[in-house]
């Protein structure tokens, strides 16, 4: 099996970190490829932003899962999901919704916690995109950028330990999701250091999309996320013009 992580930041250390989560979880034979953005935003800070990374995610998709079982969008808006569901032929699984869905399986009540006090909302509107609003204990942000967690990572380690306690004690969180892909891997050091499951979005989508190609789940042939049947566009680069008019 092979999955192809798409990080549509052009920050390379993220997509090391994602790296890092997802083959300490992935299946023994199953293959990882992951790659990066080459323009857009250096790491998503605004709905602006994340509307550029939305062609970027197109873009490496046509360029890269041709010969992938499922793909996994390392990236915690879930930045792409449905458009990429819609022209790929394999699962694709976002790493945020892969979070909510496994902290439903392991509480009544999850916490998010992400950068800036800016995302916060867009994190929301997120859980309630996903369906999960209901489900959602509350949302900590942190006043360090993503940036920071490779130059000083015990800081970035400290203020989110800070917060997902907060998010236990003030909010009634029964497990927190780490909602940024510079936050992978950080679950697993911080877990022995609070009471509830710290959720990795990276390893929960990794194990959701080796799951998805083993049950081999044939696509919706109506709907809106049936394939488009072959649409016609201009001024792109020739495999996402091959994408969306469904050829290989």
């Amino acid at each position: 099996m092979k999955l192809l992580l798409v990080n549509p930041n052009t920050t390379q250390a993220v997509t090391d970190a994602v790296l890092r989560a997802a083959r300490a979880v992935a299946r023994p034979g199953t293959e990882l490829k992951a790659v990066t953005g080459s323009f857009g935003p250096a790491v998503i800070g605004s709905r602006a932003e994340n509307a550029l990374a939305q062609h970027s995610v197109l873009q490496l998709v046509a360029e890269h899962a041709g010969d992938c079982d499922a793909v996994v969008l390392a990236v915690s808006l879930d930045t792409g999901l449905w458009a990429c569901r819609e022209l790929l032929p394999v699962p694709v699984v976002g790493m945020t919704e892969a979070g909510l869905l496994m902290g439903c399986n392991v509480a009544t009540r999850i916490g998010v916690v992400t950068y800036g006090q800016r995302m916060g909302p867009l994190y929301r509107e997120l859980v309630e995109g996903h369906g999960l609003a209901s489900r959602l204990a509350g949302i900590a942000t942190l006043a360090v950028p993503p940036e920071l967690s490779f130059s000083d990572p015990q800081q970035v380690l400290d203020a989110t330990l800070a917060a997902a306690r907060q998010l236990v004690e003030r909010d009634g969180a029964e497990a927190v999701l780490l909602a940024g892909a510079a936050m992978a891997a950080m679950a697993t050091p911080l877990q022995p250091h609070i009471d509830v499951p710290l959720l990795d979005g990276v390893a929960c989508a990794v194990v959701l999309a080796e799951a998805q190609a083993a049950l081999k789940l044939p696509r919706a042939r109506s709907g809106s996320v049936s394939p488009t049947g072959g649409r016609t566009v201009r001024g792109v680069s020739p495999p996402l013009t091959a994408l969306f008019a469904g050829r290989p």
